[in-house]
């Protein structure tokens, strides 16, 4: 590994331990002590105004080619993405696409733009859209590319929801109540890109998601971020040394997270994806590459977590409009 590469993958562990607490039992008692001499979780926590709801656009794309990375019309369209039942606080669509081969062994779910200015994470989600449809696979796809439309289409963009709530703290991991607001205000200092919400899945957008992850039964999450130019793992298997050019490195878990609440809790597997950029894609040999490192690790540790004959719930749809 050269000089270069070890200096910039530990500057980006020492910036994402800030945000993300240590799994060493020594951290983690002192921690707990910490924990016992906190005030009990406060029953409401100060909530941004409300905005003004956004008219749904007709076609998704017009917004996707207007506002993301290396997306252009004839991805997006190829894409053909279908609105589903989930709305954003400001009402826009969550929309989504199926990718199914003829004999699926694995259900797999992928996600973007969970923080709205991730905004290379809902063009990545779109670019391995294409990259499914063109390789053979035993796998039910199911790619979610803007879980957060409010945000990626804010001005500038915004990692929180419309109501101020980080989506990725806002899942009910065990103890939510007492941890998230104790990890939001002591090891975050009440950041407010970071704040957690009144209560978990508070939000149309993670309430959404959650339902999703019930009806669909994935064997595997993968959940699309940036910036920190790492990948992350949780979850009961094997996980990928690489995707890429980015290697495996396990920073922790932390109160309301997709990774603590899917990988952890639920013994989803969740494989968590930290672009180098917010604002820029990786070059489109890369994207190819990753996707085949990806495709390379699941068949040979992944396995179904269910009779392979079990159906998954088709998602429910109606009219954008």
């Amino acid at each position: 590994m050269t000089r270069d590469r070890r200096h910039s993958r530990a500057q980006a562990r020492a910036a994402l331990l800030l945000a993300f607490p240590i799994r060493h039992a020594t951290w983690a008692r002192a921690a707990t002590a910490a924990l016992c001499l906190c005030l009990p979780f406060a029953s409401g926590w100060a909530q941004p105004a409300a905005t003004k709801p956004a008219e749904p656009a007709a076609d998704p794309c017009v917004e996707f080619v207007a506002r993301l990375p290396n997306v252009k019309a004839p991805l997006c369209s190829a894409a053909r993405l279908v609105p589903t039942v989930g709305r954003s606080v400001q009402g826009r669509t969550i929309y989504q696409r199926d990718v199914v081969s003829p004999e699926p062994r694995l259900r797999v779910l992928v996600v973007g733009a969970m923080h709205g200015d991730e905004l290379s994470s809902a063009s990545v989600a779109l670019h391995w859209i294409q990259r499914a449809t063109e390789t053979p696979a035993n796998v039910y796809w199911r790619f979610i590319p803007a879980l957060n439309p409010d945000g990626l289409m804010a001005r500038p963009a915004k990692r929180v929801n419309a109501d101020g709530v980080d989506l990725n703290r806002n899942f009910p991991t065990p103890n939510w109540a007492r941890d998230a607001k104790i990890y939001w205000e002591q090891r975050t200092r009440k950041d407010p890109r970071r704040w957690p919400g009144p209560k978990p899945l508070s939000e149309p957008e993670s309430k959404y998601f959650h339902d999703e992850m019930e009806r669909f039964q994935p064997d595997l999450i993968v959940s699309i971020h940036a910036p920190y130019g790492v990948l992350d793992f949780d979850g009961p298997t094997v996980p990928p040394d690489r995707l890429g050019r980015l290697y495996l490195d396990q920073l922790g878990i932390f109160p309301g997270s997709l990774g603590n609440y899917g990988g952890v809790h639920k013994g989803m597997p969740v494989v968590t994806i930290e672009l180098p950029s917010a604002l820029r894609t990786p070059m489109d040999v890369e994207m190819r590459q990753m996707w085949l490192d990806l495709l390379h690790w699941m068949d040979e540790h992944l396995k179904p977590a269910r009779d392979a004959d079990a159906k998954a719930v088709p998602v429910k749809v109606k009219k954008s409009g």
